[in-house]
């Protein structure tokens, strides 16, 4: 018999979970909810609240769950090395979601409209000019005439705003994670709080930018290729910020609970990863969106 103890196992395997079910329960609600929403069905609205609700439930229950793992010592190196990638593959992934969007924004501009402009098409649609977008009086909104004329929404002043809101934001959870570094907790959360409180206002500061839209500008997702690429760009990037704003928030907590030292935080470094990646994902939408 051996005299050495057992070698730690290199992976933490946790009990039979039914979390991840839950959690696409709750999704299901809430695309099944959105895509009825959008067309005006009644119940659509409470259908979303509750899928949101079970999303938002299940999410604090595993946090909670991940975090006394980790605080109770049952992750190895390993186990902090395979958070690390799949934190960076989601990112990965997440990337490649805006990408499809962005390029077909790029698609409809640079390919779509000066085809349907040129030669070829004028005997079908002679009164249309290849101009993005195509809102200028007198022109109609699309080659068939089949979309409400509609204003669109410059970088000034709302998405200027909200940029440097964001940037704003990008700098005080870095100064928080060197704050964190230096052993300084209060002055981490008084940044992460500085943090959260900016993505707050950036999606107060949203909100009334798609009210004056609706209201004033006639800009809807139905209003053509322009209106449902703006609409599917900014409004999913809320969303990530949204997600940001619980990760944070749950950090927060974490951080207020006493968790987390300079050495060991990575739980912190991948919401802080996730938070840089919106900044720069709104940095490409401010530019091709609202300038170009």
């Amino acid at each position: 018999m051996s005299a050495h103890p057992p070698a730690r196992s290199a992976y933490f395997v946790p009990p039979p979970s039914s979390y991840p079910v839950q959690i696409a329960g709750g999704m299901l609600l809430v695309m099944l909810g959105a895509s009825q929403w959008v067309n005006g069905a009644r119940w659509a609205p409470w259908v979303t609240a509750a899928g949101l609700a079970v999303w938002l439930w299940v999410l604090f229950h595993w946090f909670r769950q991940a975090a006394h793992e980790s605080e109770s010592g049952l992750y190895s190196e390993q186990v902090g090395g395979s958070y690390r990638w799949g934190m960076a593959w989601f990112i990965f992934s997440e990337l490649m979601f805006f990408a499809a969007f962005f390029g077909a924004l790029l698609y409809a501009r640079m390919i779509s409209l000066p085809s349907l402009g040129s030669l070829d098409h004028q005997l079908l649609w002679p009164d249309f000019k290849p101009l993005w977008p195509s809102e200028a009086p007198g022109l109609t909104a699309s080659p068939a005439g089949v979309v409400e004329p509609f204003g669109i929404i410059g970088p000034w002043p709302l998405p200027t705003l909200n940029t440097a809101l964001l940037l704003s934001s990008g700098l005080t959870i870095t100064v928080a994670h060197h704050r964190l570094l230096g052993g300084e907790r209060t002055g981490t959360i008084r940044w992460m709080l500085a943090t959260i409180t900016l993505g707050l206002v950036f999606l107060c500061v949203q909100a009334i930018e798609y009210h004056h839209a609706y209201t004033d500008l006639n800009l809807k997702l139905t209003s053509g290729i322009f209106g449902s690429t703006f609409f599917m760009l900014t409004g999913f990037h809320g969303f990530h910020v949204l997600v940001g704003l619980l990760m944070l928030a749950s950090i927060t907590l974490r951080l207020k609970a006493g968790h987390f030292t300079s050495e060991r935080h990575f739980g912190f470094q991948g919401v802080a990863w996730y938070w840089h990646f919106v900044d720069v994902v709104w940095l490409g939408l401010y530019l091709l969106v609202y300038w170009l």
